[in-house]
């Protein structure tokens, strides 16, 4: 009755390799295979926008900016339904923003959103805080891929 059971177990041993002598290369570890390579999507391209410009007999303290929406002031404090977007690039506000004042009738369907592009040429006037900023007549946005 013991035969048997050592018999076993001695079949169970042999099957389990030896551990390898000093001085010999180890047997090589099992690998995984790699993931198969997937489709990827190409980026999106950002749509173009055409930079605004100022009117060739524009008031003489007019400017134009091209920037990406940092921020947008959609409900402006005062009431009369202009949208405030604040821009990078350009120095008409701090150095590095630009603050655009979009009246009502120049304001886009919808209200940019921050990644955004835009663009706006206009005359420089303070706003209600003294900042200098961007009261257009030509304003865009190019929409960021989301």
């Amino acid at each position: 009755m013991l035969l048997p059971a050592l018999l076993l177990a001695g079949c169970g041993a042999a099957t389990t390799p030896a551990p390898a002598p000093q001085g010999s290369a180890a047997p090589p570890a099992a690998t995984t295979p790699a993931a198969p390579p997937t489709a990827t999507t190409p980026p999106r391209a950002t749509p173009a926008l055409e930079p605004a410009r100022c009117a060739a007999a524009a008031e003489a303290n007019c400017t134009a900016h091209t920037g990406r929406v940092l921020a947008i002031e959609s409900v402006d404090s005062d009431g009369d339904g202009d949208l405030h977007v604040i821009a990078t690039g350009g120095s008409v506000t701090a150095p590095g923003i630009t603050v655009f004042d979009v009246s009502r009738a120049l304001r886009p369907a919808r209200d940019p959103r921050p990644g955004d592009r835009v663009t706006g040429a206009g005359p420089v006037y303070r706003g209600s805080f003294r900042q200098r900023q961007i009261e257009v007549r030509t304003f865009r946005v190019a929409r960021a891929p989301r």
